[in-house]
Formats: structure tokens, C-alpha cells, sequence
């Protein structure tokens, strides 16, 4: 459920900058807005700000500059422990001499709720994350994934109004980081809470998030959906950090209507939608997904020959890098299917793709 203009913000931060010394800003002029019951995953590199705006929301940091908001109320001078926002942890944080029921009971408990009451929501939400059979077991007991399943229990135990996650999956296996995945993003959808995200993990964030925002230096280089983001990425950085994708150097020659055509450093010319290039004259970026490139296709502006570098097997698909305009860090994901032409490491072949799937862009 990505958030329109129509909705209401739940989650606000209203121009928050963030400083620890001062000086310099590690969050500049944030405005991000959340819809009650969305998923919204902050994406970026680390020191990108991403994590000190999740602490900010939660209450462990304060912000320098502008206001947080929750329901419509300013949150910035609540404590944490006020604030109605269950937290996950890479690190688990649960305490080891106590049961995961006990563990799940000390949130309600601080909350002044009564025994019979605090353990029909710990029953309720061990099931949630099918760990109904584990309240009696210390953390000790039990494997990282299902500290983790506990972890995300006691964020929901007590019913909160945002659930916040830093990180939650790092500690976990790649077979299982990907099956909790899903098992987050359907308690989300099942519950309908509010989920703010923290991750380095670009395929986590598109696999999960109805919008990501993607952080760089303190601040957000593009808000939207996960296949916008990846379809429709609006600089070079978020070309770059979201999935992955070749570039290409030049200038800006021409531009009609939406196409803009770029001399490319080594000479060789092509075409690509204008989307951030500046005028003619102005350096800019081309940026072309691996799997927009065909072998050997209908011949177009954008055809070009290619030397096959290195082909590596990856089963549904040959990775091939190829030697393009001078770059030999170029790929093309060729499917592994009938049809499909064999390459040869050291060939020169033809390489193609049509001007809407290339991005001019800015310079990085």
C-alpha cells in the first residue's frame, strides 16, 4: 500500500536535520511522509543517515532541527518508552534470563497490564510467528532465526502503532534472511501496522517495501516503489546502489522530445531517454540495465560490437562481460534458453538496445 497524495500522514518528519557535533549535518532537511499501515524501507550505503533517522523516530537520538511526528502529534519530546513503537533489533536484545514468554510479558508488564490479559497477548503473538511452542525455552535454547521470530513477537506484543527494524535479517543465513523476508512482509499485510525499515540490503528492500527511500550523504535521493526505483531511477547514485547496471560516459549532442543523443567518450554515439542530463554540452551518465541488452537483435541507433570478456553460468542465465565503447565491466544477462545464441570468451559479437531503456543521467 504505497502512499498517494490523498492519504494522511501517520509517520511525518518535517525538515529534521541531525548533527552530533555541530557542524556537520548527518541528516539534512529530511521530509518523509508515511501512510498508516505502509511499508516503507530506508535503503543507503552506511554513514548515508538511514539508521539515524530510525533512532530519531524511536526516541534513542534527538533531532537537531524541525519535527517528528506521529498521528499528527509532535513526538519529539516523548520518551521512548511513550511513544507507542515496537523495535527490532539485528542483535535480537532479548534478555537471556528470562523465557521467551517472559520476554514477550516485560513490555505489557511496564505498561501496568494484568497477568491474565499479558498472557493472552503473548499466546497471541508467539502464534503470529508460529513459536507457540517455545514460551518456556530460554534465547539461549533456540536458533538465530527463531530469537529472531521472538524479536519480532515482543515488537508486537503490545500492539503498537509503528514498527520500526534495523537491520533485522543481518544476522541470519542467506535461505533463511530470505524466508523471513516474507514471512515480515505477510505478517505486515495480515496486521496492517506500520513498518519503517532499515537495510543495506537492496534486494531486501524491493522484495518487501511498498516504497523505499533510498539515502545518500543525509539525504533522500529518491522515494517511490520498488520498480520505480529500479525502472525509473531518477540520478546516478540510485542507478548504481539499486540492482545492477552498466554505465556509460559522454555528452549531451541533441535532444528531441524525450530522446537525447550523447557522444560518448571514446566517439561512438547512442540515444537514451533525457531524464537528468542537463542541456547539450553538459556531461551525463547512460545507464542501461543487463538484462535491456540483447545479442544480437534488431538492429537500432543503440547497436553497437562487443568483445566477450568473461561468461559465467548462473543456470537460468549466462552473466557475459563484455568489452562496450571501452568500458569492459559491461554486462548482459543472456537467458539460458533455446534460441539463444552461444557465445565465445574473446569473440566480438553485436550488441543492442532500444533508447527507452537507457537513462541519461547525471554525472557521479
Amino acid at each position: 500500500m504505497a502512499m498517494t497524495d490523498s492519504d494522511a500522514a501517520f509517520v511525518e518528519f518535517d525538515r529534521v536535520q541531525k548533527s552530533y557535533d555541530g557542524e556537520v549535518l548527518v541528516v539534512k532537511d529530511l521530509n518523509l511522509k508515511i501512510a498508516k499501515g505502509e511499508f516503507v524501507t530506508m535503503l543507503g550505503p552506511s554513514g548515508s543517515g538511514k539508521t539515524t533517522c530510525l533512532m530519531m523516530l524511536a526516541g534513542f537520538e534527538t533531532a537537531t532541527h524541525g519535527a517528528i511526528n506521529l498521528g499528527g502529534v509532535s513526538i519529539n519530546d516523548i520518551p521512548p518508552h511513550k511513544r507507542g513503537i515496537g523495535m527490532v533489533f539485528q542483535s535480537y536484545a532479548l534478555f537471556p534470563h528470562m523465557t521467551v514468554g517472559e520476554n514477550l510479558s516485560f513490555p505489557l508488564e511496564v505498561r501496568g497490564m494484568g497477568k491474565d490479559e499479558r498472557e493472552t497477548k503473548v499466546i497471541r503473538a508467539l502464534d503470529m510467528v508460529q513459536m507457540g511452542d517455545f514460551a518456556q525455552r530460554r534465547p539461549a535454547q533456540l536458533s538465530g532465526g527463531q530469537q529472531q521470530r521472538i524479536a519480532l513477537a515482543r515488537a508486537l506484543v503490545f500492539e503498537p502503532q509503528v514498527v520500526l527494524m534495523d537491520e533485522p535479517l543481518g544476522a541470519l543465513d542467506k535461505q533463511l534472511r530470505e524466508h523471513m523476508q516474507f514471512e515480515i512482509k505477510h505478517l505486515h499485510e495480515s496486521l496492517g501496522i506500520t513498518v519503517v525499515y532499515v537495510t543495506h540490503d537492496q534486494s531486501e528492500a524491493l522484495t518487501m517495501s511498498d516504497r523505499v527511500a533510498v539515502f545518500d550523504d543525509g539525504r533522500i535521493q529518491q522515494l517511490a516503489p520498488p520498480e520505480d526505483l529500479y525502472e525509473r531511477p531518477e540520478n546516478s547514485f540510485v542507478a548504481q546502489f539499486i540492482g545492477e547496471n552498466n554505465k556509460l560516459a559522454g555528452t549531451v549532442m541533441s535532444q528531441k522530445g524525450e530522446i537525447a543523443t550523447i557522444k560518448l567518450d571514446n566517439g561512438a554515439t547512442c540515444q537514451a531517454l533525457a531524464v537528468n542530463c542537463g542541456d547539450v554540452g553538459s556531461k551525463t551518465l547512460v545507464s542501461i540495465r543487463p538484462e535491456r541488452v540483447s545479442i544480437s537483435g534488431k538492429k537500432g541507433p543503440n547497436t553497437t560490437q562487443a568483445q566477450v570478456l568473461e561468461l559465467i553460468y548462473l543456470g537460468d542465465h549466462i552473466r557475459c562481460r563484455l568489452n562496450v565503447h571501452g568500458n569492459d565491466e559491461f554486462v548482459v544477462k543472456v537467458p539460458n534458453a533455446a534460441g539463444h545464441k552461444h557465445l565465445v570468451v574473446g569473440e566480438t559479437t553485436e550488441i543492442t538496445w532500444a533508447a527507452d531503456d537507457a537513462r541519461a543521467l547525471d554525472p557521479l
